[in-house]
């Protein structure tokens, strides 16, 4: 299975919030911005914080794909 982080980067377009906004508001690291950003695993600890700024839940933020199979 892969992760993917896009509904999390949509909900910040309608919300009209930067990734440097986000980044301040839930008092996380760039490091693991950029880890968001290339769709790496995060701490559910990140996960949360994430949530609680955005008011959101987890299935808001972070879908879980199943790899096609060749």
């Amino acid at each position: 299975m892969s992760i993917s982080y896009n509904k999390l980067w949509k909900l910040l377009i309608d919300k009209k919030m930067t990734k440097t906004q986000l980044r301040e508001q839930a008092d996380i690291a760039t490091s693991t911005l950029a880890k968001l950003s290339k769709d790496e695993p995060v701490s559910m600890d990140v996960l949360v914080k994430i949530c609680k700024t955005l008011d959101c839940g987890l299935d808001d933020v972070v879908e879980l794909k199943k790899e096609e199979k060749l």
